[in-house]
C-alpha cells in the first residue's frame, strides 16, 4: 500500500490562487482569490488618478467610495503634510484625468485635526483649485467634513484677492455657477477685502451684481467684464466676433442664439481652452464650423498638434481618448446631436493622445504587454468616461507601450478561441483559459486597437498566464507588463510564483509591472520582490516610470 505523506501537499513554489501563499501576507480580493494589499499611499494615488466612477465588476460604487475615502483619511492621520504634497504633486503635474478626487482629498486635509495639515491644505488651494469650477467643487466637499471657520474663509478670500484682476475677471465670467454654488455664495462666506475701487474690488462687485453705477460699469473695471456686457447686449452674431477676438471671451459669456452661428465658433477656436475644444468637436462639426478642408478644421488640427500647448493646458490623455471615442461615433453620449466625423480630426485626436503623455526615454528591453480581458475588466468605467471600461482603457495604455518600446509582444489573456494557447494549468479541468496573441502595431490607430480588444468573450481571471505562456512558448522576455484589476483567482499558481518559475527556468531576471486599472486595494505584485512594480493606469507619469524600472534605471 502507498505510504501516507500528509506533508507532500504543502508547496510554496506553486500555490493555487484560491489559497494564500504561505507566509506571504496576502489577503482575499473581491473575487475570492488571494493577492497582496497595496499600502494606503498607493491606494491614495490610485484614487487621485483613477477616482471612483461607478461600480467595479465585484464591488459596488458605494463600497469603493467608502474604501477609498477611508484610505485618504488614514493617510491624513498618518502624515497629513505628505498627503497634501501628494495631492498637489498629482494635480499640478496634470496626472489626474478628473478633478473631483484630488479636490475631495484636499477638502479632507483641510478638515484635519492637525493644524499644520489644515494650514498646508488651505495654502495649496490656489494650486489645486485653479478654476472657478474647482473652487465650487471644493466648497461643496469641504462642507462634508467641516464648517466655515476663520482659516477656511481667509483661504477662499485669498483665492480671489491674490489673482491678477484680469485673470480673476476671466474666472468670474467663465465659471459663474456650478454644482449649486456661485461666486456670490462664496464671497458672502469669505468676505474678501480688496483695496477699495481697485480692479479686483470692481470685479468682485460685478460678481455680486453691484458693479453698475448709473447703468454703466465704472472706469477701472477689467475689460473682459465690459466685453461680456457688450456681448450680452449684441443684436447679431457678427457683433460678438470682434469681442471674442480682442478680449478672448469664452463661449459661456455669449448668448445661446449667437452660439448657433458657425462664424462665432470659428472665432472661438483660437481662444478656447484645449479641454473645452476637444469636448466640443462634435458640436462644431454638427453646426458646420468644421468640415473637410475648412479653415476651422485647419485651426483645430494646428492646436491638436501643438505639444507644448497640450502640456501647458494639462490636457489629460483620458480627455483625448473620451473625445476620440465620442467624436468617431458621430453622436453625443447624451442628447440627440449627431455629425459626420472628419477623418483628419479622428487622426489628429489619435496623435494627440500620445502627445498628452510626457516624452518617454524607452527601456529598449524585450517586453510582453498582457491585457486582462476577463469579465471583471468589463465592469465600471474609467474616469467617468461613458463606455471606457477597464478592458478598453488597458488597450489604450498598452498602445502607449507599443509606441514607446521597440520590441513589444502584445497578448490578451483569459480567453482561448481559435489559434489560442491553452494554459496547462487548466487543461485537465477542460477549461478554456489561455492566451490569444494580439497582432497590434505602433502604426495602428488607437480606435483600431480598442476595437481589436473589445470583441473578446469574458471568463474568469488568471494573471499567471502571461508568464506561463512565455515559458512554454520559449519567449525571451525582460519585462512583463500586465494591465489588470488584480481580481485574479482561477489559476493553480500565483502570478508572482509564475514569474519566479520563468526566471529560474530561463535564466532571465525578468521584471513585472502591474498596471492597476481599477481604484481598489489589490495587486498581484509581491511588495517583497524588487523586480515587481505596481503603477496606476493613466497616470501620465507611468510610462516613463515603467521604462525606467524595466531598464534598471530606478
Amino acid at each position: 500500500m502507498p505510504s501516507r505523506n500528509p506533508l507532500a501537499g504543502f508547496i510554496t513554489r506553486a500555490t493555487p490562487q484560491s489559497q494564500r501563499i504561505p507566509g506571504s501576507g496576502q489577503v482575499p480580493n473581491s473575487a475570492g482569490g488571494y493577492v497582496w494589499p497595496v499600502d494606503d499611499w498607493a491606494r491614495l494615488r490610485r484614487f487621485l488618478i483613477l477616482g471612483v466612477d461607478g461600480p467595479s465588476y465585484y464591488a459596488s460604487e458605494s463600497a469603493l467610495v467608502a474604501e477609498s475615502a477611508a484610505a485618504v483619511l488614514r493617510c491624513v492621520v498618518l502624515d497629513g503634510p505628505r498627503t497634501v504634497d501628494e495631492i498637489t504633486a498629482v494635480s499640478t503635474a496634470g496626472r489626474n484625468p478628473r478633478h473631483q478626487p484630488v479636490i475631495f482629498a484636499l477638502a479632507a486635509c483641510a478638515a484635519a485635526h492637525d493644524p499644520d495639515t489644515r494650514a498646508r491644505a488651505l495654502a495649496a488651494l490656489p494650486a489645486v483649485c485653479r478654476t472657478g469650477t474647482h473652487l465650487f467643487l471644493f466648497a461643496g466637499y469641504v462642507e462634508q467634513f467641516r464648517g466655515w471657520g476663520r482659516g477656511l474663509r481667509r483661504a477662499v478670500a485669498d483665492w480671489y484677492t491674490t489673482k491678477d484682476a484680469d485673470a480673476l475677471a476671466y474666472q468670474l465670467v467663465k465659471y459663474q455657477q456650478r454644482d449649486g454654488w456661485s461666486h456670490r455664495d462664496l464671497l458672502r462666506l469669505a468676505k474678501p477685502r480688496p483695496e477699495r475701487d481697485s480692479a479686483t474690488d470692481l470685479a468682485l462687485r460685478w460678481a455680486v451684481g453691484k458693479a453698475e453705477v448709473n447703468g454703466a460699469l465704472p472706469a477701472g473695471t477689467p475689460r473682459i467684464l465690459h466685453a461680456h456686457r457688450s456681448a450680452q447686449a449684441a443684436s447679431t452674431a457678427a457683433d460678438v466676433i470682434p469681442l471674442i477676438t480682442e478680449h478672448r471671451l469664452p463661449w459661456e459669456a455669449l448668448r445661446s442664439e449667437h452660439l448657433a452661428a458657425p462664424e462665432v465658433w470659428q472665432a472661438l477656436i483660437p481662444v478656447t481652452g484645449l479641454g473645452a475644444l476637444v469636448r466640443n468637436l462634435g458640436r462644431m462639426t454638427a453646426n458646420g464650423t468644421l468640415a473637410p478642408g475648412s479653415p476651422g478644421t485647419h485651426a483645430v488640427l494646428a492646436r491638436l498638434a501643438d505639444t507644448g500647448a497640450i502640456r501647458s493646458a494639462r490636457l489629460h490623455p483620458i480627455a483625448v481618448l473620451a473625445a476620440l471615442i465620442t467624436y468617431r461615433s458621430g453622436r453625443g453620449a447624451r442628447g440627440r446631436l449627431t455629425w459626420d466625423p472628419i477623418p483628419a480630426i479622428v487622426d489628429a485626436l489619435d496623435d494627440t493622445f500620445y502627445r498628452a503623455f510626457a516624452s518617454v526615454k524607452p527601456a529598449g528591453v524585450r517586453t510582453l504587454a498582457a491585457l486582462d480581458v476577463s469579465g471583471s475588466m468589463s465592469g465600471g468605467v474609467v474616469a467617468g468616461v461613458p463606455g471606457l471600461t477597464p478592458r478598453l482603457a488597458s488597450a489604450a495604455m498598452a498602445a502607449v507601450t507599443l509606441a514607446t518600446e521597440p520590441e513589444v509582444i502584445t497578448v490578451a489573456f483569459n480567453i482561448a478561441g481559435k489559434g489560442a494557447w491553452v494554459s496547462p494549468n487548466h487543461r485537465r479541468g477542460g477549461s478554456d483559459y489561455g492566451i490569444t496573441p494580439l497582432p497590434l502595431s505602433r502604426r495602428q490607430r488607437l480606435d483600431d486597437i480598442l476595437a481589436a480588444v473589445d470583441g473578446f468573450p469574458f471568463c474568469g481571471t488568471d494573471c499567471s498566464l502571461p508568464m506561463l505562456y512565455a515559458l512554454e512558448r520559449g519567449l525571451a522576455v525582460d519585462h512583463f507588463v500586465v494591465y489588470t484589476d488584480s481580481e485574479t483567482w482561477a489559476g493553480d499558481i500565483h502570478p508572482a510564483q509564475a514569474l519566479q518559475r520563468y526566471r529560474e527556468r530561463t535564466g532571465i531576471a525578468a521584471r513585472l509591472t502591474v498596471v492597476a486599472m481599477v481604484s481598489n486595494g489589490f495587486t498581484i505584485a509581491d511588495p517583497a520582490d524588487a523586480g515587481m512594480l505596481d503603477v496606476v493606469g493613466f497616470d501620465t507619469a507611468a510610462p516613463q516610470l515603467m521604462a525606467d524600472f524595466a531598464a534598471g534605471r530606478l
